[in-house]
């Protein structure tokens, strides 16, 4: 049994996306709405394929770049967040946290399945989406990590181990 692994990682500058968040912090604080140009970054750890890949950097550029669309200049508002409560109606996302209340039109935003919109949580709901596109997969892989940078190397990151 050898120790040897092979990874690969992905950087790329068309892998980024412009987007609105706001987060809440400590229970009861709730930052401004704000915007960030995230950045993401994608490990793979796994066996070598077929032809010497642990994977296709292209397809899995492709399924990333898919993703990142998806939340490129919009809202990113959470859904199971326990004090933000979001709803759709008549084209128009309300969102009220406390005494805060914003409206946008439903096209501008990107509802998701997650508590918090922080880079944490962000990267983490990337690699959910990816793992669900199979494009890229192959069944000797290991380990997947996904970074949202948010500031300037400031990266949020999720591991799994497949």
């Amino acid at each position: 049994m050898s120790n040897e692994q092979y990874r690969v990682d992905l950087l790329k500058q068309q892998l980024t996306f412009s987007a609105a968040h706001f987060i809440t912090f400590n229970g009861n604080i709730c930052e401004r709405l704000h915007g960030h140009n995230y950045r993401v970054r994608c490990e793979i750890v796994g066996d070598l394929d077929e032809n010497g890949y642990v994977v296709d950097f292209i397809a899995l550029r492709d399924s990333i770049s898919r993703i990142v669309g998806s939340l490129d200049h919009r809202v990113l508002l959470p859904t199971q967040h326990s004090t933000i409560q979001v709803t759709i109606e008549d084209q128009e996302v309300t969102a009220k946290f406390e005494d805060k209340r914003w409206v946008f039109p439903i096209e501008d935003c990107q509802l998701l399945p997650i508590a918090n919109t922080t880079a944490e949580l962000l990267a983490k709901y990337i690699a959910d989406q990816l793992l669900v596109a199979a494009d890229w997969k192959h069944p000797g892989l290991k380990k997947l990590l996904v970074g949202v940078d948010e500031n300037e190397d400031q990266w949020g990151i999720f591991e799994v181990v497949l």
